[in-house]
């Protein structure tokens, strides 16, 4: 996600944002989007730059201003990039992740992303979860505290750099994460799961909220073109890389629009 600012007078501004992948996959795009544009602003108001603060802005004018449903992990890792174990309390607490080139080139050769062709808008999914919770049904609250569990020990196995056991501990996350609500799985999302799956993968997830969008297979290393081409039948693999850093700021001046 690129977002370019071009000042032409004295509170004008042109805003245009370009990205890599499909609209509505999953990905943290809007989330992206929002800490970008307020990257960019703040840097032409002279304002602080700190990650954080960007993050908490940005989250704040979907959810609050705009009115979307949503978390806050998405706009912490377009701000701080690279890998994050996030707390969530009366304040965020952000550790990073140390990732070293093997660990990265591991991840993103055994880490398929798919497509799978289906856009989707996450909000009424994550509403209706968020509701389930509140109100104590049973069902949802055990699989959200499972889910929890899982993401510390994600962690772990990161810190450890053990793409094998992150694999297991991805697979059983999906399970907990599509009992929470039926739209969040769908025929096609099951489809590319049974086929990598046939392949050699040893994990599945989808992504953001679901519904369809994006969903990822991690996979042995000599099972991974298995699961690829497998994946390719039903959806569209695509390139990615893991983002080291986080939001980049390049201002350049511009004319006054005419």
């Amino acid at each position: 996600m690129a977002a370019a600012l071009s000042r032409a007078k004295l509170g004008q501004a042109r805003v245009s944002l370009a990205n890599q992948f499909p609209v509505g996959a999953g990905l943290g795009g809007s989330s992206a989007a929002g800490v970008a544009l307020a990257a960019a602003t703040a840097t032409a108001r002279g304002a602080s730059r700190d990650a954080a603060v960007l993050a908490e802005e940005s989250r704040a004018v979907e959810v609050e201003v705009l009115g979307i449903a949503g978390g806050f992990q998405d706009h912490y890792a377009a701000a701080f990039g690279g890998a994050l174990g996030l707390a969530f309390g009366a304040e965020t607490t952000v550790e990073r992740i140390p990732l070293s080139p093997e660990l990265i080139t591991a991840l993103e050769s055994r880490v398929v992303l798919v497509y799978t062709g289906e856009s989707r808008i996450s909000g009424d999914t994550i509403t209706a979860v968020l509701d389930a919770y509140r109100t104590g049904e049973s069902r949802v609250v055990a699989a959200l505290d499972r889910m929890a569990v899982l993401a510390r020990a994600m962690r772990d196995a990161l810190h450890a750099r053990d793409v094998t056991s992150l694999a297991a501990l991805v697979d059983e996350h999906w399970h907990h994460q599509r009992s929470l609500h039926p739209k969040i799985t769908t025929d096609r999302i099951d489809a590319i799961e049974s086929s990598v799956r046939r392949a050699g993968a040893t994990g599945f997830k989808a992504l953001g909220a679901s519904g369809g969008g994006c969903v990822i297979a991690l996979a042995p290393a000599d099972a991974v073109n298995a699961v690829r081409n497998a994946a390719l039948v039903l959806g569209e693999v695509l390139d990615w890389r893991v983002a080291t850093e986080g939001v980049v700021v390049n201002l350049s001046e511009a004319s006054s629009p005419a």
